[in-house]
């Protein structure tokens, strides 16, 4: 079901890179992608997706929030870098903003699941893969209890998710970087390391 489409992405470009930036949901991801933002020169692709708006998530911001059948017909019409169905919704990059920004010498952030970065690596190998892992699956556990927005099956079945989730990010071996996020100042510098040396 899940194909990339939207053509190879040409990296050849001086300064122009793609850095696939993927965890499991809880792991901080996000709020170390708000902080390297902040402190790097990267444009950050905005994702698609079928799920509605959480508090404080605006369209075109967050995410391009659309219906499905719309979505699926941007699959259709090949306009997506990487697309995937998580729980019942699903979640896109569409391709063209990425491509005219890496050809224009962009250094781009893409924050996606660990199966649409090794979708993004079949067409953009020489991308930068970056992981960020829980110190523990005991703390991911503490963290998404903290957001207090699931019930515990909900839970048990996103840690069942994240398990399965970082043991496909570690042995596809895309994922070059592994960043533990046990502090998350720390996990945001070491990201920001990462880019700079690129």
């Amino acid at each position: 079901m899940n194909r990339a489409g939207g053509g190879e992405l040409n990296q050849h470009s001086e300064k122009g890179k793609l850095i696939v930036i993927t965890g499991p949901s809880g792991v901080g991801k996000s709020c170390i992608v708000k902080e390297v933002r902040r402190q790097c020169e990267v444009a950050f692709s905005v994702s698609a997706t079928t799920r509605s708006p959480r508090a404080g998530e605006n369209d075109g911001e967050h995410y391009f929030f659309v219906d499905e059948a719309a979505f699926k017909q941007m699959v259709d019409d090949d306009e997506m870098l990487e697309w995937a169905e998580v729980f019942g919704n699903f979640y896109g990059t569409p391709a063209a903003p990425v491509l005219d920004a890496v050809a224009s010498g962009q250094k781009v952030i893409l924050e996606i699941d660990v199966q649409g970065g090794i979708q993004v690596a079949r067409k953009a190998p020489d991308a930068m893969f970056i992981l960020i892992a829980p110190p523990s699956m005991e703390e991911l556990k503490s963290r998404l209890a903290g957001r207090r927005s699931e019930t515990p099956e909900q839970m048990d079945k996103r840690l069942g998710k994240a398990e399965s989730e970082l043991r496909l990010a570690r042995e596809s071996g895309v994922y070059t970087r592994e960043i533990i996020n046990d502090d998350l100042d720390a996990a945001i510098q070491r990201v920001v390391v990462a880019i700079n040396q690129e």
